[in-house]
C-alpha cells in the first residue's frame, strides 16, 4: 500500500463554509498542527449486529479489555497510518496504546498535511473568535480510505456550545435572591432519589473551556454540609482547567462539579478538559470512555450543538464511541439544548442537539419545577423564549427510530433516514427554577438543560451504587412499557416552540421528570414484582 493512485474521498469528510466568517489568509505552510486519526474497527463488518444487540435486554456489559480485543483498532490498521505518516512527512505522536479508542495522533506542518489529505487550510476572522478552516472533503489513496473512518483537528472551528442559562437578577438585588432556586440534593430529594451518595463510583465530565477552583469546592459542599468529593482533571490534547471569571465557561463546569457531587458526593468526579473543536470533543470523550485508571460508569455532557453543524464523519465517530460506552456498561447523559424546537438554527426547520441526539445517549431535556416541602407541586415544560431558553426537543435528521422508542408517538422527521426522538428523560432546567452554584467565589443561580445531564449522572451513580453494578445504556429499559408508568413524573403541559407536551413521551421531556425511587425498582425487578410492589403501595405515585 503506498500513496500512489487516484485520491479517494474519505467518506463523511465534508466541511461547510461558516456562515459569517470572513476569510483573513491562507494557513502558513509551516505552522504544525496535531490531528487525530481515528480507524476502523476490527469487527467494523458486524456493525449493524452490534448494535442491535446492544439495544436487547439482557445485554452483557464487557470489560475494557475485552471490548479493546474484539472491538478495538486491529494492530495492522495502525501500522499503515504510520506508513501512510511517514509517506507524507508526518510524525506519529501516540501510539500503541489507543487501540481501544481507535486513534492515531498525527503531527505535521501545514504544506504536508494539504499534501496528504488534498485539501486548503485558510485562516478565518469570526464573531466567535478566528480559527483554521477547509471546506469540502479529505481525500487519500483508496486502501487508506477503507481504514479511515474520520480525520479531526485539520479544522478547529468552534464546534459546541455549553447549555447553561444563569438567572439575570434585577440591579440591587442578591445573586442568590431567587426564592424559587434549590441546592441539587434538595431537587434530588424532590425527585425521590433512593439513599446513596456515590459510593465506588466515578463520574466523568466532559469540558471545552473554563475551569474550578478547589477552594470554590470546598466552600460550596461545607455550605451544604457535604463532604466535597474528589475532583481531578484530566487534559485532553492541551485543554486545561483554566477558570477565569464567573460569566466565562467557568459557570457551566461548576454547574457540572456541584449538581452532580451533591447528589453522588462520595464518586470520584473526572473532569476531561479539552479545545472546543469536534477533535478536542470526540478525544476527549473516547479518552473518558477508555479511561481504564479512573473508570467512569457515568458520563456528563453539557455540550452541543445543533445536528446540521456536525460532519458525517463526527456524528459517526461520536455514535460509535458512545456504542463503546454501552457495551462496556457506561451511561452517557447529555443536555437536549436551550433553545427550543429550533436549536437556534434560524432556516425556519426545527433541529435537534447533538450528542444528545445519539440513540446510545439519554438525552436530557428541561422543565419549570415549582415545589414545597420536597414535594412536587407543578412541572410543566422549560420555555421562556423568545429571550429566556427553552428546552431542546424534536426528531433527529439523521439518526434513525430506535427500536425501543417504537411505539411513543415520535413524529415523523422531515429528513430520510432520520427519526429519532429527543429528549428521552428531563430535569429541572428552568433558571428561574435552578440551582443555587458558587462560581469564581461568587453565589448564583443557574438553569438550562446542562443541569439535567449532571442531575441525572448523580441519579445513576446513586443507582449504580443500590444495585451493586452499573446499570449501562439505560434507554431500552426505561422505555420498556412497565417502567414507564413507575419511574417517571409524566410532563402535560407546555411547549418549546414546534412540539408540545402530551401524556406519555413527548418532544419536549421524553418520558418526563425522574421518579427516582420508583426509577429503581422498576430497571431491578421484574414486571410481575412491579405490579406488586405498586399493589402493595396502593398503585399511586407523583405526577406534575
Amino acid at each position: 500500500m503506498s500513496s500512489t493512485g487516484k485520491p479517494t474521498p474519505i467518506l463523511g469528510s465534508e466541511r461547510k463554509p461558516v456562515r459569517g466568517a470572513r476569510l483573513i489568509h491562507n494557513s502558513h505552510p509551516d505552522q504544525t498542527i496535531e490531528i487525530s486519526v481515528r480507524v476502523r474497527s476490527k469487527a467494523e463488518s458486524k456493525r449493524e449486529e452490534f448494535k442491535a444487540a446492544l439495544a436487547q435486554p439482557g445485554f452483557r456489559h464487557m470489560s475494557r479489555v475485552e471490548y479493546e480485543n474484539t472491538h478495538g483498532a486491529d494492530p495492522a490498521d495502525f501500522d499503515q497510518i504510520r506508513k501512510f505518516a511517514q509517506e507524507h512527512g508526518l510524525k506519529v505522536i501516540e501510539t500503541g496504546t489507543d487501540l481501544a479508542r481507535r486513534t492515531v495522533k498525527l503531527s505535521g506542518t501545514v504544506a504536508n498535511l494539504q499534501k496528504a489529505f488534498h485539501v486548503e487550510l485558510k485562516e478565518y476572522s469570526h464573531p466567535k473568535g478566528n480559527f483554521r478552516g477547509r471546506t469540502g472533503t479529505l481525500s487519500v489513496p483508496a486502501p487508506y480510505a477503507d481504514i479511515i473512518t474520520g480525520v479531526f483537528g485539520l479544522d478547529n472551528r468552534p464546534q459546541a456550545e455549553p447549555h447553561f442559562r444563569r438567572l439575570q437578577q434585577a440591579p440591587g438585588i442578591k445573586a442568590h435572591a431567587a426564592t424559587a432556586s434549590h441546592d441539587p440534593n434538595e431537587v434530588a430529594q424532590i425527585y425521590d432519589y433512593p439513599k446513596g451518595d456515590g459510593t465506588g463510583q466515578c463520574i466523568g465530565i466532559i469540558e471545552l473551556g473554563g475551569g474550578f477552583q478547589l477552594d470554590d469546592i470546598s466552600n460550596y459542599f461545607s455550605s451544604l454540609n457535604l463532604t466535597p468529593p474528589q475532583v481531578i482533571s484530566v487534559s485532553v490534547d492541551g485543554g486545561t482547567n483554566s477558570p477565569t471569571t464567573p460569566d466565562s465557561a467557568d459557570g457551566e463546569v461548576m454547574l457540572d462539579i456541584e449538581v452532580a457531587g451533591a447528589i453522588a458526593p462520595a464518586a470520584k468526579i473526572v473532569v476531561y478538559f479539552a479545545p472546543n473543536t469536534d477533535q478536542g470533543f470526540l478525544d476527549a470523550i473516547t479518552t473518558a470512555v477508555h479511561d481504564s485508571t479512573n473508570q467512569p460508569s457515568v458520563i456528563s455532557i453539557s455540550w452541543g450543538s445543533a445536528e446540521s453543524n456536525w460532519t458525517p464523519q463526527a456524528l459517526t465517530n461520536f455514535d460509535q464511541a458512545f456504542q463503546s460506552a454501552a457495551a462496556m456498561g457506561v451511561t452517557v447523559c447529555a443536555a437536549s439544548g436551550d433553545n427550543g424546537s429550533t436549536d437556534g438554527v434560524n432556516d425556519g426547520n426545527n433541529h435537534v442537539d447533538f450528542p444528545a441526539s445519539s440513540p446510545f445517549v439519554l438525552a436530557c431535556g428541561g422543565t419549570t419545577l415549582q415545589a414545597a416541602n420536597q414535594q412536587i407541586v407543578n412541572e410543566t415544560v422549560w420555555n421562556n423564549l423568545p429571550n429566556g431558553g427553552s428546552t431542546g426537543g424534536g426528531v433527529s435528521n439523521v439518526f434513525p427510530l430506535p427500536t425501543w422508542q417504537q411505539g411513543f408517538d415520535v413524529p415523523a422527521p422531515t429528513v430520510t433516514g432520520g427519526g429519532r426522538g429527543v429528549p428521552d428523560v428531563a430535569g429541572d432546567a428552568d433558571p428561574n427554577t435552578g440551582y443555587n452554584i458558587l462560581v469564581d467565589g461568587e453565589t448564583a443561580v443557574f438553569g438550562g438543560t446542562s443541569a439535567v445531564a449532571p442531575l441525572w449522572a448523580g441519579l445513576m451513580a446513586r443507582l449504580n451504587q443500590q444495585i451493586g453494578k452499573p446499570v449501562g445504556y439505560l434507554n431500552p429499559q426505561i422505555y420498556a412499557q412497565a417502567v414507564e408508568s413507575a419511574g417517571f413524573h409524566d410532563i402535560t403541559d407546555g411547549n418549546n416552540g414546534a412540539f408540545s407536551a402530551a401524556v406519555g413521551w413527548d418532544p419536549c421531556t421524553g418520558l418526563g421528570s425522574p421518579d427516582g425511587a420508583a426509577l429503581e425498582t422498576a430497571i431491578t425487578q421484574p414486571p410481575q414484582q412491579q405490579a406488586a410492589a405498586s399493589a402493595r403501595a396502593g398503585g399511586s405515585r407523583k405526577t406534575a
